[in-house]
């Protein structure tokens, strides 16, 4: 399945519990010996929601919310469904196309995105090289956000990888670069913290599109445009996020569980 270009192998866990490691994860996700994705999706059962989501990056680390694949759990459950994941329970409705899901409240505290010590998360007193100082957001995991006027310009896969891993962020950082381009409109490009460059990235969208309200710099909702397409964000200060976008079905298959 895939969000946006943003791409998952989703195992059904309900009936049969699936054993995950970091090892076996990375091994399905690699594109040259395994199956191939950006992140692996196991969904499985919950006692206080309809389903759990349980979410590896290629690299094999497990992290906390995927909007992008959050989107993809009705069209793969068929219905609408709550969904307990590490950030919390989450409401997913299907859409013509894809889906809505509220993605819960932002939260902005520095030892809430985490940061390393205490500072302003709306405008940051960090920045790297000539990049402007950043806004920070969790929405389920953290994100850095980069407000820059020319998107095309940022080399986004040097710098990506460095901000990333800063000491600053000791659960490392999904980073953001985005440029305002209309009232409610914003172009973003993430650098996905344990898979990289990405397609789309739907709590990406939701942190930017959040962090330009809070500046001021876009009323919602918020359109947001990734390589892979557009995201609806609707926030305002004090409410839940909710994202609209597409999701896609693209191939069942089978593989022999014990080569990975």
């Amino acid at each position: 399945m895939h969000g946006l270009g943003n791409d998952f192998v989703v195992i059904d866990a309900r009936t049969d519990a699936v054993e995950m490691t970091e090892g076996r994860a990375r091994a399905i996700a690699d594109r040259h010996a395994g199956i191939g994705c950006d992140q692996l999706i196991l969904i499985g059962n919950a006692p206080d929601a309809d389903v759990s989501m349980q979410i590896f990056n290629a690299d094999g680390s497990e992290v906390e919310a995927c909007g992008n694949a959050t989107r993809c759990v009705p069209l793969f459950v068929g219905r609408d469904v709550l969904i307990r994941t590490q950030a919390g329970l989450l409401d997913a409705k299907a859409v013509d196309g894809g889906a809505s899901v509220d993605m819960g409240a932002p939260r902005f505290e520095w030892d809430a995105i985490p940061l390393a010590y205490a500072m302003d998360t709306l405008t940051m007193g960090a920045s790297w090289e000539d990049l402007p100082p950043p806004a920070a957001v969790n929405v389920g995991n953290p994100h850095v956000i980069f407000f820059v006027d020319d998107l095309d310009a940022v080399d986004s896969a040097r710098l990506g990888p460095i901000i990333e891993t800063d000491p600053l962020f000791p659960a490392r950082v999904n980073v953001n670069f985005a440029q305002v381009v209309g009232d409610n409109h914003i172009r973003l490009i993430v650098w996905e913290r344990g898979a990289g460059l990405t397609r789309a990235c739907g709590t990406g969208a939701c942190a930017t599109a959040v962090a330009a309200v809070r500046r001021k710099l876009v009323s919602g909702p918020v359109t947001v445009s990734l390589p892979g397409g557009d995201l609806i964000i609707d926030w305002a200060p004090g409410g839940t996020i909710r994202m609209t976008g597409p999701a896609t079905h693209v191939f069942d298959g089978e593989a022999d569980w014990s080569r990975f």
